[in-house]
């Protein structure tokens, strides 16, 4: 079931969303050469605490951090450990925050001092396609009218879209209907309606489109070594088009 919201609920997880996108900027100075995960995992539960809220990924089917970092050929899901951040590598970081029962979610992919033109080109194609993707996120639009957008500009630089993770619904649970993929033709699937909140999450590999999960059961990686970028936004879909939630301080200007 899609669920449509009042201004209350979005106003909450606007609230949500904040604490995220307050908590990927307060790592940013942090995720440098030579940082380790495991201490970016911990500053992170330590500052969405401190806000009140509960880290919504800690726990969520058995996963065991805050948050979910991944590097370079690491799609999504990596598990936070003592790995060393080193330079020329691109991290893929995703938070999660819940605070009075509704729940925000947000992800950039950073650059780790100076990286290769390819990753560069890359992150930066990711991003601007998931502003693309919400700019289609308007009423009467279709769910697959986002993942078009996001597709049919990734795919003009020979970049692939990860067909086996989406975005998704999110309110009172981190996950809801409907599912977003990130490719796919115009007009189909379900019709988009004020009150809406969606997370789209664009996965965008450097080379094929396919993914394999390690052994640890969490970790999404390219099939052949190629990094991927991940970015993500919680939006609303409002009477007057698609409100980004997840505003970090780029955003909000």
């Amino acid at each position: 079931m899609v669920r449509i919201r009042t201004q209350r609920e979005i106003d909450i997880i606007a609230t949500s969303c904040q604490i995220v996108a307050d908590t990927l900027d307060m790592l940013t100075e942090h995720v440098i050469p030579g940082a380790r995960i495991i201490d970016l995992d911990e500053r992170a539960e330590a500052f969405i605490r401190n806000q009140g809220a509960r880290p919504a990924f800690k726990g969520y089917m058995g996963f065991p951090a805050t948050l979910c970092v991944s590097v370079d050929d690491e799609v999504v899901h990596g598990v936070p450990n003592d790995r060393v951040l080193e330079e020329g590598q691109i991290v893929g970081i995703d938070c999660g925050a819940e605070k009075d029962g509704y729940y925000g979610d947000h992800a950039r992919t950073f650059a780790i001092g100076k990286v290769s033109d390819d990753k560069q080109k890359l992150m930066d194609a990711t991003r601007e396609s998931l502003m693309r993707g919400i700019a289609a996120a308007k009423p009467g639009n279709y769910v697959s009218d986002i993942g078009y957008a996001i597709q049919s500009y990734v795919e003009k630089f020979g970049y692939s879209v990860v067909r086996e993770l989406v975005g998704h619904g999110i309110g009172s649970e981190l996950h809801e209907e409907p599912q977003v993929p990130n490719y796919g033709q115009p007009k189909q699937g379900y019709k988009l309606r004020e009150g809406m909140c969606i997370a789209i999450e664009p996965m965008i590999n450097l080379g094929v489109k396919e993914v394999k999960t390690d052994s640890d059961g969490w970790t999404i990686r390219t099939a052949d070594g190629e990094a991927s970028a991940h970015f993500e936004h919680t939006i609303a879909i409002t009477a007057k088009g698609p409100e980004i939630l997840s505003k970090g301080e780029a955003l909000r200007g």
